[in-house]
């Protein structure tokens, strides 16, 4: 049984899908809703409010605020037992849920992000997470 899993969550309805799904398949899971902040850098769209605050850390939790209350929701609905944790990391996201992914049972992730724009810059972090992940990959459509 599993009793660990690790949610990569973004603002995205993929996000939503794969803690849906994880929910499901492993109601009396600790689960924890993973948002990765990207490094601030002015080319960067939504990071560059990042690399202008004052404070990093609160910039990136306000950031987070959203997906987490929607994280929150999505476990509210749903039947079953499971505790939500939710925690932020900086950098890659790739690379920053394989790091974390260490720590977890499985990793639940969405099969791509929301925007176009995400998907040429970033490229695909469901495919690099499957690949290089440590534990197991479920990849969510």
């Amino acid at each position: 049984m599993v009793s660990r899993v690790l949610v990569p969550m973004e603002d995205s309805e993929m996000s939503d899908r794969a803690l849906e799904y994880a929910l499901e398949v492993f109601p009396n899971a600790e689960i924890t809703a993973l948002h990765v902040v990207g490094e601030p850098s002015q080319m960067w769209g939504h990071a560059t409010g990042l690399a202008l605050a004052d404070d990093l850390e609160e910039a990136a939790e306000e950031r987070a605020k959203e997906v987490f209350d929607r994280a929150r929701d999505i476990v509210a609905d749903a039947d079953g037992d499971a505790e939500l944790e939710t925690a932020i990391e900086f950098g890659h996201p790739a690379r920053a849920i394989i790091n974390r992914s260490d720590d977890y049972e499985t990793v639940v992730i969405g099969t791509h992000s929301g925007s176009v724009a995400d998907r040429i810059f970033v490229g695909n972090v469901a495919e690099k997470v499957f690949r290089s992940s440590p534990v197991p990959v479920v990849v969510v459509r």
